[in-house]
């Protein structure tokens, strides 16, 4: 009985260390793992005024001149709607960016104004002063800037509206451009929408696939509509 009784407890200890040393295991290779503490949504200013300035620029742009070419196949008429879809749409996104940013920007500084003033109401300890002035460097840092989104808006839009143009400047076949810039502008559509999730770290196919079929729709209507109205006579 008493061999029994050391074996088994002896044969207790044998299966109890190594359940202790996986658990020390376990705990060491998560402190020596290391923690992704990057706050993704940091990159929203720029990757939204970015993406949507590409998308918007290819999409308008080809809908533009799918448009024209419903009712007008020379390939004049659909380089110049284009080329003045381009213009306008980067114009018109610089501005509107401009102006939206800047109305934020406002809005912060005008809170940080407030909590300056709410501050100096009272008297700080030498900590508090030192997190104060790391916490206003950090702000500053994270500012928006309205210049910068709005160029950057412009120049996504320029990109994406410059796929449409390119694809049906050479060709002058018009059964031929409609589909080689229906495949150039679904090919774009793939890769924004891939580029913007994987930045974003977001569903890869499904993003993309979301504004494969946006920009299908919008083409699709905007041919419709125009082959519609051009063929009544209006």
């Amino acid at each position: 009985m008493e061999t029994t009784t050391n074996g088994t407890s002896f044969s207790n200890q044998k299966f109890t260390i190594p359940a202790v040393s996986d658990v020390e295991q376990q705990q060491a290779s998560m402190e020596l793992e290391p923690t992704d503490d990057f706050n993704y949504s940091k990159r929203s200013q720029w990757l939204r005024a970015a993406v949507l300035g590409a998308n918007d620029g290819l999409v308008s742009t080809a809908s533009l001149m799918m448009g024209v070419g419903a009712v007008k196949q020379d390939i004049k008429a659909m380089i110049l709607t284009g080329f003045a879809g381009l213009v306008a749409g980067a114009c018109s996104m610089a501005i509107g960016e401009f102006v939206s940013v800047y109305s934020q920007l406002d809005i912060e500084l005008a809170q940080m104004k407030r909590d300056k003033q709410r501050d100096e109401n009272r008297e700080p300890s030498d900590e508090e002063e030192e997190d104060e002035e790391k916490g206003k460097q950090g702000e500053n840092e994270s500012l928006p800037n309205p210049l910068q989104a709005s160029a950057a808006s412009a120049l996504a839009f320029s990109v994406g509206a410059m796929v449409p143009l390119l694809a049906a400047s050479f060709i002058k076949e018009y059964k031929v451009r409609v589909g080689v810039v229906i495949g150039a502008v679904s090919l774009a559509l793939l890769v924004f929408g891939w580029l913007g999730a994987v930045l974003g770290k977001a569903p890869r196919v499904r993003s993309a696939v979301r504004v494969l079929v946006g920009g299908w729709l919008a083409m699709a209507i905007t041919f419709g509509l125009t082959k519609l109205i051009g063929s009544s006579g209006l």
